[in-house]
């Protein structure tokens, strides 16, 4: 017998259709009950909890108690990570879109994943990030340069923002839209939480999408050059 992590065991967490419906619908970093992300998935409050204690036990998911409700969200940016590369995967599949990616053009313009900003936006600031050196690489792993700080700066941000975790400072993240990378990790968190207290963009109620104001996008793209 193999030994080493138990892939088949956490694939099979996630290949049901209730739990990987469920754990879609954690994707945008929320804390939802047991009565809600059975909703979302169409399935009875009974048949939620029962699957919810399934992914407790594989540690896909974690529980906040807080009174008389229970509060489910992913249980680190990992699993956001592997649910968005399975993502990519699905699209090769059969059945899959010419188009890849959602449908809705708001998710494919900018939506957040888990913590960070994704979608045409994300890619784009990516790519200028790489293009003006605010990231460099060593080993094969991005980081933020001395430039790059000195560009976080001018939207109020430092290394103090960033919080004290084992998570890596920055983290390519292959986005499931554009089939390119965009930024995760800590720095991305970070950035996503500035451009929503600076008021260039929001998050929709029940919904993965960042909507830019038109103002807002032109000061983003005005840091970005």
């Amino acid at each position: 017998m193999k030994i080493g992590p138990n892939i088949s065991h956490v694939a099979a967490l996630i290949g049901d259709p209730a739990r990987s419906n469920m754990l879609l619908e954690l994707m945008d970093g929320r804390a939802l009950t047991a009565s809600e992300l059975a909703t979302s998935s169409g399935i009875t409050k009974q048949t939620a909890s029962s699957h919810l204690a399934k992914l407790l036990a594989g540690e896909l998911v974690e529980k906040e108690v807080q009174g008389r409700h229970h509060y489910y969200r992913l249980s680190g940016p990992d699993v956001a990570d592997a649910i968005e590369a399975l993502l990519n995967v699905a699209e090769r599949g059969p059945g899959h879109r010419t188009r890849t990616g959602p449908k809705d053009p708001a998710l494919r313009r900018s939506r957040i994943c888990y913590d960070h900003l994704a979608g045409e936006l994300g890619v784009l600031m990516f790519d200028r990030m790489c293009e003006t050196a605010w990231l460099a690489e060593k080993d094969g792993e991005p980081y933020m340069s001395d430039k790059g700080w000195t560009a976080l700066g001018m939207i109020g941000l430092n290394p103090g923002h960033l919080v004290k975790t084992k998570r890596p400072e920055c983290k390519t993240c292959l986005d499931w839209s554009m089939r390119r990378h965009h930024l995760s990790g800590r720095v991305g968190a970070i950035i996503l939480d500035r451009i929503l207290e600076l008021g260039w963009a929001k998050r929709l109620a029940n919904s993965r999408v960042i909507e830019f104001s038109p103002i807002g996008e032109k000061e983003f793209r005005n840091w970005l050059s």
